[in-house]
C-alpha cells in the first residue's frame, strides 16, 4: 500500500514579501499617527498620516515590480487603508480641536470614518468585477488616501497662518462632512496611475516633483495648502467635464 507523501511547502523569495512589509509598515505609522494626536503632537501625527499615504502609493507597484501580487495582500492593503486614511485621519482631526464640541464633533467624525469604510468596500467590488486591474482613467469619488490628506487641510491651515487658530468648530465640521461626501460620491477623479504625458513634457513634470519637494522642506503646510487646492481643482474640472458630457444630445 503506497502512503500518500505530502506536497513540499511552496516557498515565496523573500523580495515578493516587500509589498506586504510596506503595507504593515504602513499600519505602523497609522497607529504612531493616532498615538501622537492623543499626546497632543499633532505635526507628528500629520506627518506619519503622510508616511502611511507614500507607503500605500508604493507597496501596489512593488508588488507589480516584484510579481507579489496576492489576495491575502489585496486584503491587507484594504484593511490598511482604513485604519490610515478613516481612522487615524478622523481621530487626529478630533484631538486637535473637536473635543470640546460635546457629540457633535464625535458624530462628523464617526460619519467620515464609515463613509471612509463604504467608499473602499465599494473600491474593492469595483475592482473585483473588473479581473483586478486597478489602472483606471479615474476614480469614482475620491480616494481614501486623498480624502484622508484633504480632510487635514484645517490642521494645515492653522499651522500655516496661526492668526486663524482656532477655527470655528462648526465649520471644521462642515467641512470633514463635506469631504466624507465627496468620497462616496459618484464624482470622478483623476488617476494618477494611468496618466501618460509626452516625452518632451517629463522635464516640467521633473522640475515640479523638485519644487514640491522642496516646498515641502522649507514651508511644509503652505506646500500641503497648494497641493490641496491644486487636486481640488482636478477634481471639480472633472466633474465640470462630466457635467458637459452628460448635457450633450
Amino acid at each position: 500500500m503506497n502512503e500518500m507523501r505530502p506536497k513540499p511547502a511552496r516557498k515565496v523569495a523573500l523580495i515578493q514579501l516587500v509589498p506586504n512589509v510596506m503595507t504593515v509598515a504602513a499600519v505602523c505609522a497609522g497607529m504612531t499617527a493616532i498615538r501622537y494626536a492623543v499626546q497632543g503632537h499633532i505635526s507628528w501625527a500629520v506627518g506619519f498620516i503622510m508616511l502611511a499615504a507614500i507607503l500605500d502609493g508604493l507597496d501596489g507597484r512593488m508588488a507589480r515590480l516584484v510579481n507579489g501580487q496576492s489576495e491575502m495582500g489585496a486584503e491587507l492593503d484594504s484593511l490598511a487603508d482604513m485604519l490610515n486614511f478613516g481612522v487615524a485621519p478622523a481621530l487626529v482631526l478630533y484631538f486637535w480641536g473637536m473635543q470640546d464640541t460635546s457629540s457633535l464633533g464625535w458624530l462628523a467624525v464617526l460619519v467620515y470614518a464609515v463613509c471612509c469604510l463604504v467608499r473602499l468596500a465599494r473600491f474593492n467590488v469595483g475592482n473585483k468585477s473588473e479581473g483586478g486591474d486597478d489602472v483606471t482613467s479615474h476614480f469614482t469619488g475620491v480616494p481614501a488616501p486623498a480624502g484622508a490628506i484633504l480632510a487635514l487641510v484645517p490642521i494645515y491651515l492653522t499651522r500655516a497662518f496661526p492668526a486663524l487658530d482656532p477655527l470655528p468648530v462648526g465649520a471644521i465640521v462642515v467641512y470633514l462632512l463635506l469631504i466624507a461626501y465627496l468620497m462616496i460620491s459618484h464624482i470622478p477623479t483623476p488617476s494618477f496611475k494611468s496618466t501618460r504625458i509626452n516625452r518632451e513634457h517629463v522635464k516640467f513634470v521633473l522640475v515640479g516633483v523638485g519644487i514640491f519637494g522642496a516646498g515641502i522642506v522649507t514651508h511644509v503646510w503652505i506646500t500641503l495648502l497648494l497641493s490641496c487646492a491644486f487636486y481640488t481643482v482636478l477634481v471639480i474640472l472633472g466633474w465640470l467635464s462630466t457635467l458637459k458630457q452628460k448635457a450633450k444630445p
